[in-house]
């Protein structure tokens, strides 16, 4: 079986690699032809558009930032759905529109293609050791033909329903991340600017009920926010697709609009290049308060 990548970036490339390591025959594309270099040190053959590739290969994947980029990949006149055969299997990786890729499955099928909404989670780390958690949207058939090259780049793989069922659970669970941890940026900055250290609020939150969100305080206020694997720009692209579907499902989400308006100004005052934890910023600005910088506590000598 020849597979296709398009889109290779922070999390595309490994997860490229991976199939690679075991095997598999793959083509790659990307707009930016130096992040494939590595893989084709690998053996990956080059395609010179997502309608050349997909004209080679019996399952497409994509991996890119959002609904645009992959309208434009599968729908253009060099696009996916140009190139392939009857029966190529297209799987969306990417945090995706439930209505874009709605819209995808039927145009594929009208093709006799098939199509899955297949978004991923577990960071660059998970991409790398091929442990993602892949949330799969569309007919069981295709799922089927699709696992093996699944459990390639990922160790839990769920099969959710049709299509738009894993893109509602990626927004979701994004959503649900993301708003925690707003939530925590804000009640460090109410404490410091009571006059409470983080590292206070760190040690005494740990003991207690919010344990979980009190063990990311360091890593937050590490700061290092720049050249992330996920941008804050990202972030809020995903709310808002999550925003989106509530809104079409007419479910009310008041907290979930309230995150979105802060990563909203977090774009505005010109972070969305950084990592999502610079919401911060914002925070720490609209109060008047300085939270500061982590400095981890040395281990006593042994």
């Amino acid at each position: 079986m020849k597979v296709g990548f398009i889109g290779t970036g922070h999390m595309g490339n490994p997860m490229a690699r991976n199939f690679l390591k075991n095997g598999t025959e793959l083509v790659v594309h990307d707009l930016n032809p130096e992040a494939c270099a590595n893989l084709l040190e690998l053996g990956a053959s080059w395609a010179d558009s997502p309608r050349d590739l997909a004209s080679q290969c019996s399952v497409v994947f994509t991996s890119l930032p959002g609904p645009r980029q992959v309208d434009e990949v599968a729908l253009s006149e060099d696009g996916i759905f140009a190139g392939a055969a009857a029966g190529t299997i297209h799987v969306d990786l990417s945090s995706n529109s439930i209505t874009a890729v709605r819209r995808l499955a039927a145009m594929a099928a009208q093709r006799n293609l098939g199509f899955l909404d297949a978004p991923v989670s577990g960071g660059t780390r998970g991409a790398e050791a091929a442990t993602l958690a892949i949330m799969v949207g569309g007919d069981k058939s295709s799922f089927d033909a699709v696992l093996p090259l699944f459990e390639q780049i990922g160790k839990n793989i769920f099969h959710l329903g049709d299509v738009g069922a894993g893109s509602i659970l990626k927004l979701t669970n994004n959503l649900l991340g993301l708003g925690s941890q707003l939530l925590l940026e804000e009640v460090l900055t109410l404490g410091v600017k009571a006059g409470i250290t983080p590292e206070t609020m760190f040690k005494v939150w740990s003991t207690a009920s919010s344990a979980p969100q009190a063990a990311y305080i360091p890593r937050v206020l590490k700061r290092d926010w720049d050249d992330p694997f996920f941008s804050l720009e990202l972030s809020a692209k995903d709310i808002g697709l999550c925003l989106e579907a509530a809104r079409d499902l007419q479910v009310p989400m008041g907290v979930g609009n309230a995150i979105g308006q802060t990563f909203t100004r977090a774009l505005v005052r010109g972070y969305g290049n950084k990592h999502w934890f610079a919401t911060l910023k914002v925070i720490e600005e609209d109060a008047g308060v300085d939270v500061g910088t982590w400095v981890e506590e040395e281990q006593p000598a042994t």
